[in-house]
């Protein structure tokens, strides 16, 4: 299994951690989603780079 695809896997499953029509993630905001949002720019980032 190849980098893109794992980072592919672990932002899909962020990416629906972060929705908020779960119970227990009602109350927290756009923290999740603010955090989610810097993954993304550093990976977009490396990503340019080459670093991955």
């Amino acid at each position: 299994m190849s980098i893109g695809a794992i980072l592919l896997i672990v932002i899909i499953l962020m990416l629906l951690g972060v929705i908020p029509a779960w119970p227990h993630s009602r109350a927290w905001g756009y923290g999740p989603s603010g955090g989610l949002g810097l993954v993304l720019i550093i990976i977009l980032i490396l990503l340019l780079l080459g670093k991955v």
